[in-house]
């Protein structure tokens, strides 16, 4: 991660097709684009590669989670469950169609902890949302347990997971719906996109014309069909998805190459007893896109960041002291910061937010550094930076 380290030829022909064709819309043109479909056949190759019946591409990880959510039917003050530990895309793509991000803690898979989830349904609870956080999975026995014994959506946020799995299948393919983001810093890239995957046919139908301004795409004259419902433009355009195209014939190289480089850092890392490792689901195997470890306290994990900073050892993150990826540092959601006004239900269904506090999740995000793992490393570099960063950690444990 991300894809875009090893752009070749392959992306390079998949977009000149494009631009020779001439037609850059997704929909429509048919005579003009001469059977070219970039979109329909990522869409296909995603279909296979995720072990799903259906894949609707989308223009980005955010539109993918809004689409999803709506084609499950959350909406106007509806509360969906999500975790303190994600990208501000989530409570982004909640808020955008009027329901309210109840927000809970983690646990040590740095994912939903389900007896928080538990406690925190209402008889506004309309949907889980899990979050794949960094290439691995929460619980998902337990919150599938939850969703079914309460008769809720589970929404499966893989954005940053593709690849993994749980118990054989696909990461985003487990809960009634998925999400998955192709921006140009995921393991695939399209530069810029998404796709919504479901096995639900009718989940998958309202996704298909949602994102499209609620077109139903029947026949092949664009001008004759008819509006179903109302929808928005999360269109993907042909040159997106003809990078993406290329992409996803790669992923099982550079699977492959994230697991080679996880693994050489994880296992010099694991000399070293202060360090301990997210805890992966049994039955789970990690995209190996991020390589995250606990360190013993706030101070050290401080300290340790810094450090790697000073040293070189790039794209190492801690979170706790990050304003994109932790509650801890969303004040334009708890304050409720909006250019548009939020409906009164909304704002005093973010009220929790001026006084909850979330200790559990603190004491993991206080503790955690999470470093991406590179696609273009050798192994010498690879090797190389594993014993910096020990080295490093050692220092100061």
């Amino acid at each position: 991660m991300p894809g875009f380290e090893l752009f070749g030829d392959a992306e390079r022909n998949e977009v000149h097709d494009v631009l020779d064709n001439g037609v850059l819309m997704r929909y429509g043109f048919d005579g003009m684009r001469k059977g070219h479909w970039k979109a329909k056949a990522l869409e296909s190759e995603l279909e296979t590669f995720l072990g799903v019946k259906h894949v609707q591409l989308v223009s980005s990880g955010t539109a993918a989670v809004s689409v999803a959510l709506a084609a499950a039917g959350v909406g106007a003050g509806d509360e969906v469950i999500m975790p303190t530990f994600t990208f501000v895309a989530s409570f982004e793509a909640i808020l955008m169609l009027g329901a309210i991000p109840v927000l809970v803690d983690i646990d040590d898979t740095l994912g939903l902890d389900p007896d928080a989830v538990e406690r925190a349904i209402s008889d506004k609870t309309k949907a889980i949302m899990v979050v794949q956080m960094c290439g691995s999975m929460a619980d998902m026995n337990a919150l599938k347990s939850i969703c079914k014994t309460h008769d809720l959506h589970l929404v499966e946020d893989a954005c940053q997971a593709i690849g993994g799995t749980y118990n054989g299948q696909q990461l985003g393919s487990i809960g009634d719906l998925g999400c998955f983001s192709f921006d140009f810093v995921k393991t695939m890239t399209c530069g810029e996109g998404g796709a919504v995957i479901t096995n639900n046919p009718d989940y998958y139908t309202n996704a298909d014309h949602y994102s499209d301004h609620g077109h139903d795409h029947v026949g092949s004259d664009r001008g004759a069909e008819t509006h179903p419902f109302l929808g928005y433009n999360f269109r993907i355009s042909e040159l997106h998805a003809a990078v993406g195209l290329a992409q996803v014939k790669r992923l099982p190289e550079f699977l492959n190459l994230q697991k080679r480089n996880f693994d050489i850092i994880r296992d010099e890392l694991s000399k070293i007893d202060a360090v301990e490792f997210r805890r992966v689901p049994e039955g789970g195997v990690e995209s190996c896109a991020f390589l995250n470890f606990f360190l013993p306290d706030l101070e050290i994990a401080r300290e340790v960041s810094s450090e790697f900073k000073a040293q070189g050892v790039d794209a190492c993150f801690h979170y706790y002291d990050n304003n994109w990826h932790y509650v801890r540092k969303w004040e334009h959601l708890k304050d409720m910061k909006s250019l548009f006004p939020l409906s009164e239900e909304v704002r005093n269904g973010l009220n929790y937010l001026g006084s909850k506090t979330f200790p559990q999740s603190d004491s993991y995000i206080a503790r955690n550094i999470s470093c991406l793992i590179k696609l273009s490393w050798t192994e010498d570099e690879v090797r190389q930076r594993a014993q910096l960063m020990a080295k490093i950690i050692n220092s100061a444990v």
